[in-house]
């Protein structure tokens, strides 16, 4: 038996009775919540995509991303980006428009650069992104992650992807010789890939919380498994100052190998193994057997977390480390070593660990662009000299640093020799004092002169021997201090034919001007932009508050191998002819205070 074949008229009277049908059906109700979100992610990429960076060769060939974090051109990206395209990268932005660039700084071991693009109309702003607060990321948040994977945007618009957070406080080795170490770093699902190497990852609100480098990838290297990896922004804060200086940084070790107590222990402890020769943690006073409770204020349990929060600081800062003694609590502030001269500590676990490759640059295609990048103008702003990554931005930094010092005054013109008098309390004794510096910058044979209960005087271009220099005893060097201090005021930078550079930016602790204990050695923390020099043998660093550019006090070291004389100054008022001095200065060595003068008078220029 055959079935009947319907006509197509009857088909075609089917018709009507279908589409009423379709047009009573409710259409599917999206929840609130939803449409919510998805216009908060519309905004946001709406918000930060012109500040995407495309990283390129100069001339245009693709090689990586970045992002821009301020209206005068300065952007982030990866070092492994940088190494592709050398000092004078050209830089793609949403607008169509290729822009010349030049290198700033590097961050070699953290696998991060700084790169200032230069605009085509003077003084135009750039669009950039606020910086976010990393250490607010949880897991499952989600994120975005922007740049220009395989060079597929011919016009530089950003490629977006969108996905969640797998991961905080990361740790990734380094891929060799110490370099591109990944701290404290965050693990996304947001898909990356080659090309998308310094571009940057986003929170929800638009604002920058990583910088994207690192990946899992099969093997032909070529597309993400969906492990990706990125630097923290809270990291890159503590070495922005560096970066904007020029300086080549590195980061920070302890001095110290710190490892688990046991593997058996019902609680995880780490301790100190060894603590190394001539280090500053040991003449802080660290030992073996110390458990390590807290570092830089983070719980520490584990090797990972030790890795973690040592990896993102950079050398020669100070941060305080709490560790029990004989059921003791003990605090000390400890100042970091470099990463590179120390012998690393081995990694945890039988076997390696798994490599995970920084995300390779796409293979260079040749994008169309109006001009070759490397301008000379761009060329004019790459000085090279060693142990910077670019000279120029150095003396930059240095000179609006000296400029903002010369709000308590002009005082080159009283370059003769100063006095001051007043009173000083040493150990438990009170006193008068009075110093006398001479040494101007037609002076070749400067002297200092201190009354501080008993006669002394030093010509420190003449009297180089170390116990000499280190007078008044356990001062650490207060006279040659004083003649640093008289010689950064009077001459300036052409007083120091050693150095006389930008130290980036650093923690300082001014203790309470009452003597007393402190409450801990976190809250005496205030951040500071940093003046290297040296002049004769010595060598100072000079703290400025980033707040009000004050300077809060300076290091003056006899020896590199010993600890310096250091001097807070406090109590800024007038010293004559509206110029600003300390009236409080005091003088501490080896973690103990030496004492404290007040002057009650100064007297500038006396010839």
């Amino acid at each position: 038996m055959t079935r009947p074949v319907p006509r197509l008229s009857h088909l075609a009277a089917l018709v009507p009775a279908l589409l009423a049908a379709a047009a009573v059906a409710a259409p599917v109700e999206v929840e609130q919540p939803v449409l919510d979100a998805q216009r908060q992610r519309i905004a946001a990429i709406k918000k930060v995509h012109p500040a995407v960076v495309a990283v390129c060769q100069p001339g245009g060939q693709g090689s990586g991303s970045g992002v821009l974090i301020s209206p005068d051109g300065y952007a982030l990206t990866n070092f492994h980006v940088v190494q592709a395209t050398g000092p004078l990268p050209s830089c793609g932005l949403a607008d169509g428009v290729l822009y010349d660039a030049v290198l700033v700084g590097l961050d070699k071991v953290g696998d991060v650069a700084l790169i200032k693009l230069l605009p085509k109309e003077a003084g135009k702003p750039f669009p950039f992104v606020a910086l976010g607060d990393s250490d607010k990321v949880r897991i499952g948040d989600w994120s975005l992650a922007m740049g220009n994977p395989f060079s597929l945007a011919m016009d530089f618009t950003p490629t977006v992807t969108y996905g969640v957070v797998s991961g905080t406080n990361r740790y990734q080795p380094p891929e060799g010789k110490g370099l591109l170490e990944y701290t404290d770093c965050i693990q996304i699902e947001t898909s990356i890939n080659p090309g998308n190497s310094g571009g940057p990852l986003f929170n929800m609100a638009g604002e920058l919380i990583g910088i994207n480098g690192r990946g899992s990838f099969e093997k032909r290297g070529r597309v993400n498994s969906g492990v990706g990896y990125a630097i923290s922004i809270n990291q890159i804060k503590n070495f922005l100052g560096h970066l904007r200086a020029g300086i080549d940084s590195d980061h920070a070790t302890l001095g110290a190998a710190v490892g688990t107590l046991s593997d058996d222990a019902p609680v995880a402890q780490m301790v100190v193994r060894t603590v190394l020769d001539g280090s500053d943690a040991e003449r802080r006073g660290l030992q073996e057997g110390d458990q390590l409770l807290r570092f830089a204020g983070r719980v520490v349990t584990s090797t990972n977390q030790y890795k973690n929060v040592l990896g993102i600081y950079p050398k020669d800062w100070r941060v305080p480390v709490a560790v029990r003694r004989k059921n003791e609590q003990v605090e000390l502030l400890v100042r970091l070593m470099g990463n590179m001269a120390t012998e690393k500590e081995p990694q945890p676990g039988a076997g390696p660990p798994p490599k995970k490759d920084p995300v390779p640059p796409p293979k260079k295609e040749v994008v169309p662009v109006p001009k070759k990048g490397g301008s000379p103008e761009a060329a004019k702003m790459y000085v090279t000299r060693k142990g910077y990554a670019n000279w120029y931005f150095n003396e930059l930094e240095r000179d609006a640093l000296l400029a903002n010092l010369k709000k308590h005054g002009d005082f080159a013109p009283v370059a003769g020799t100063w006095s001051a008098e007043g009173e000083a309390e040493v150990g438990l004794r009170k006193t008068a004092f009075r110093f006398e510096v001479s040494g101007g910058k037609d002076d070749a044979d400067p002297v200092v002169k201190l009354k501080l209960n008993v006669d002394q005087s030093l010509r420190p271009l003449v009297d180089t021997d170390a116990r000499l220099q280190a007078e008044p005893v356990n001062s650490g060097g207060l006279m040659l201090a004083l003649y640093q201090y008289h010689r950064l005021l009077t001459v300036g930078p052409k007083g120091f034919e050693g150095l006389c550079a930008h130290g980036g930016h650093e923690p300082f602790y001014p203790h309470p001007a009452d003597g007393s204990a402190p409450k801990s050695l976190a809250s005496l923390r205030t951040d500071c932009a940093v003046l290297k020099t040296k002049h004769g043998s010595a060598e100072c660093k000079w703290y400025v508050s980033l707040k009000d550019h004050t300077l809060l006090g300076f290091e003056t070291f006899v020896s590199k191998d010993e600890d310096p004389c250091e001097v807070y100054l406090a109590d800024y008022r007038d010293a004559g002819d509206g110029r600003k001095l300390p009236h409080r200065i005091e003088v501490r060595h080896k973690d103990k205070r030496y004492g404290v003068l007040t002057v009650s008078k100064y007297t500038l220029g006396k010839k």
